[in-house]
This record gives structure tokens, C-alpha cells and sequence, in this order.
């Protein structure tokens, strides 16, 4: 079955493209063209600011250089009876739309937030090739919003910021009348080919022993939707954001540096506890994801390296907020030392995955989001690029996931924490992720504040 337009590869490379680990993943959860992995709303979305002038033609130039530069944006995946391959077509201009935005009662600051919405929120078909969007809002000559759009079956989040950092670079070079020297860089089917021939390395059989010994008897904590899924019925994701205050944030960055631990730590010990709270086990495993990129130099490639990882928090022995703190710890730096990509995992443990196939549970992944490579417009030069990470506006329709929830935190550059909980409302009514966001919040207060706090008093 072809999962893609498979057009005939017309630039002259016969050698089959194998697919990564994290293909084979994503086709897993293939639901066709409107739904699931390869649906039109299975999407990356950012969205940057933009002060100074823009070149709109030195812009659809750079665009054109970036998606020209990686391949993955304009890869096909196809499925076969060999479990499917990759097709790489030629170069082709990439969609840039430029909008005026009117003004409004609001600032512009929230009108940027709606405009990255809006575009968020829209389908775009897996089928159309390449797999990047640009929009353009103007609010006037000298003020804009510059959004990116990819579809999530050939990027990641860590991509997204590979990609602005490029296109500045080549926005930059073709501004003045030239081209950006961006020096070579490794392809997605390059990591792809890698992963296939060190499936059966040693290290990767220590990794594996290691996670067998782990999730032994484990399986990823669900949480009870409000109603059952439908299988014939489509899924309609929405997201609900938030921000924490000020006081609170801050108390987590210094306990999480006092504890000697990585904010995601703390956040994920709190979210265990939650996890306990609302299914009532205290054996808990939630996926999270990292970058994939185990390999250092894939660090400026582009591509769906993301990779499923499972932390499994057991809460059995622990008394107090902090004991769950210490379990969280030491799960989190064991999957980080044993990292492999998540399909070895599952083939050795596969009553891990039992609760996708449960109707009346969803499992809601947990992540901290990374900006390896953050614009800033600290180098001065114009149009200067800040990206918009502090988000408030709530979404009754949003990009989608394949299955489940996703819970994202982020620590901003001002040291707040942000946050968004993306759902299925045929499966939730909003007041359950409120809910969830409110619990959280107290948990994590508690944590920050008062470790020695008993979990029974939680």
C-alpha cells in the first residue's frame, strides 16, 4: 500500500531507501490521508516574530535553498510487502503565503498567537510535496510573524529549529544578492541506513538486555478517558495552554538545581504522582520523547529522529514526594544512557504497548521541549527573528497526534514555565484537562516546596 503519492523517482537514484525505525513506528499508526500518523493534521507548527523588513523574494529564494538542502522535505514514504521504503523527488518551490494582518482591539502579541493558530489548526496533506509551508503575516512594513509549517512524518521539533536557523542563514545570503555557504550536511536516509546496520551491535544488545530487564512485567500507564474511542470515528484534537506564575517557576528551576537533577526531572516526578493519583498504580511508565539524535553528527540534520522513550517511575517503596523525585532521577538518567530506538524496545516487551489497544484508556506522553539552536535577535542584524515559545491561547481545533494525549512543558528563556496539554475531545471534555493542568499544578508546588510532604497527604 502506498502511504504517499509515490511519483517514479526522477532524479536518477534507483537504490532503495530503507525506513528508519521511527517510520516503521509512525506507519504503525497509519489511518490514511485524514487521521493518524500520515493525516493532513499530523503537523509541526512555529512561529517567529519578525522586526525590520522583510525581502519577501530573498525570502521564497531562501525557502527554495532550505528545502532543496534536506531531502526529508521532499521524501515520499511508501509501504510494500518489505515493509516499506523511501523516495526522494526532486526540488520544488515551497508554498509561502504572505497575509496582512488588520489591527485589533488586542496587541499585536495576541493577534501573532491567533495567526499561529490559525495555522496551526489547518490541514495539510501528507501527499503534497515539499513538506514545508511558510506564511508570512505583516502586521505593518517593519513588523510580521514568520510561521513554518511541516508535516510531522518528516520532522521533528528539533527540526523545526534546524530549518529557521538555515533559512535566516540563507534568507540573509540572498537579502545581500548572494547564496549561503551552509557547508554539507547528512541526510535523513543516511541515519536511516545507520540504524539498519547497527541494529545488531553490541552496545545495542547491552541497551536492550538492560530494557528487558526494566519493563519487565511493565506496561504504559493509560489514563481513562471520559468516553471510549470509536473506530470509525475521526479524532478532533484540541490543545489547552498555559503558563505557571512566576513564583512557582522559579521555585522548580531552584529546587531542580539544588537537587542536582534536570528540570525535566522534577516536572516528571510530579506528573508520576499524578499518574498515580489518577489510575491508582503505583508502578508507573510514561513515554516521553528525546531527540533521537544519539548520534552526534545528525545534530544539524533534519528528519523524524524524535524517539519514544519510556520512564518507568516505581512509586511502591516511596513515602514521600521527594522518594518519587529519586525514583524519577535515576529512571530518567538509565534511559538516557541505554537509549536506542524504541522499536528494539517493544519488539522485547510488547505487553508494554496493551493500553493502545484499550479503548477506554489513552496514553498521554510527557515531554520538555528543547530549543537547541534559539533565535534571539541578539546578533543584531536585520529583520531580527525572536520565536514565539510563550503561548496562552487555547485551541478548540489543533495539529493532531496519531493517538492518545501529549503534555509539553517548556522553560522559557524568563524563567517561566509553559505548558500544553493536547487532546481528543471525543475522548475528553475540556474540563477533565483542566482538571489534569490544576492537579498537576499543586503537585508540583508540593514537590518544589515541601519534598518531605508523605504521598499520602497529596
Amino acid at each position: 500500500m502506498s502511504i504517499t503519492a509515490a511519483a517514479p523517482d526522477t532524479d536518477g537514484r534507483a537504490q532503495r531507501i530503507p525506513l528508519s525505525y521511527n517510520q516503521q513506528f509512525l506507519r504503525a499508526f497509519d489511518k490514511g490521508e485524514t487521521d493518524g500518523a500520515f493525516g493532513h493534521r499530523h503537523t509541526l507548527v512555529c512561529g517567529w516574530r519578525v522586526t525590520g523588513a522583510v525581502d519577501t523574494v530573498a525570502l521564497q529564494r531562501a525557502l527554495d535553498d532550505v528545502a532543496a538542502r534536506h531531502e526529508v522535505l521532499r521524501t515520499a514514504v511508501v509501504g510494500d510487502d518489505e515493509g516499506g521504503h523511501q523516495i526522494v523527488h526532486p526540488p520544488s518551490p515551497v508554498a509561502l503565503e504572505i497575509t496582512d494582518l488588520p489591527e485589533t482591539e488586542g496587541s499585536r502579541e495576541v493577534r501573532a498567537e491567533e495567526f499561529l493558530n490559525d495555522i496551526d489548526a489547518a490541514p495539510y496533506p501528507v501527499r503534497e510535496l515539499p513538506h514545508l509551508r511558510a506564511f508570512l503575516g505583516r502586521f505593518d512594513a517593519t513588523d510580521a510573524v514568520l510561521v513554518l509549517a511541516t508535516h510531522h512524518t518528516s520532522t521533528d521539533a528539533w527540526s523545526l529549529q534546524v530549518l529557521m536557523r538555515d533559512l535566516v542563514a540563507a534568507y540573509r545570503a540572498r537579502a545581500a544578492g548572494g547564496t549561503a555557504d551552509l557547508g554539507e550536511v547528512r541526510q535523513y536516509q543516511e541515519f536511516a541506513r545507520f540504524q539498519q546496520e547497527s541494529a545488531d551491535t553490541s552496545r545495542t544488545d547491552q541497551a536492550r538486555a538492560y530494557w528487558r530487564e526494566r519493563l519487565a512485567g511493565a506496561e504504559i500507564t493509560g489514563i481513562t478517558s471520559d468516553r471510549p474511542r470509536q473506530e470509525d470515528r475521526p479524532s478532533a484534537y484540541g490543545v489547552h495552554r498555559f503558563v505557571f506564575d512566576a513564583e512557582l517557576s522559579r521555585s522548580v528551576v531552584e529546587f531542580a538545581r539544588a537537587e542536582r537533577c534536570t528540570p525535566f526531572m522534577v516536572l516528571a516526578a510530579a506528573y508520576s504522582v499524578l499518574l498515580r493519583r489518577r489510575t491508582g498504580t503505583t508502578d508507573v511508565v510514561f513515554p516521553t520523547f528525546s531527540s533521537g539524535r544519539y548520534e552526534e553528527r545528525f545534530t544539524d540534520s533534519v528528519g523524524p529522529f524524535f524517539n519514544f522513550v519510556p520512564i518507568r517511575v516505581d512509586t511502591s517503596g516511596c513515602t514521600t514526594l521527594r522518594d518519587v523525585l529519586e525514583q524519577a532521577r535515576a529512571a530518567c538518567v538509565g534511559a538516557y544512557r541505554h537509549e536506542i530506538p524504541f522499536a528494539r524496545i517493544a519488539e522485547d516487551s510488547p505487553a508494554l504497548l496493551a493500553p493502545f489497544a484499550d479503548g477506554f484508556l489513552a496514553v498521554v506522553a510527557f515531554e520538555v521541549l528543547q530549543s537547541p539552536f534559539p533565535l534571539d535577535g541578539a546578533d543584531g542584524a536585520e529583520p531580527r527573528f525572536h520565536e514565539i515559545r510563550r503561548r496562552t491561547l487555547s485551541q478548540q481545533v489543533s495539529s493532531a497526534i496519531p493517538d492518545g494525549g501529549l503534555w509539553a512543558m517548556d522553560v522559557l528563556p524568563g524563567g517561566e514555565l509553559a505548558g500544553s496539554l493536547k487532546f481528543d475531545h471525543n475522548r475528553f471534555d475540556e474540563s477533565t484537562a483542566l482538571a489534569l493542568v490544576a492537579e498537576f499544578r499543586r503537585l508540583l508546588t508540593a514537590l518544589s516546596s515541601a519534598p518531605q510532604t508523605p504521598l499520602a497527604h497529596v
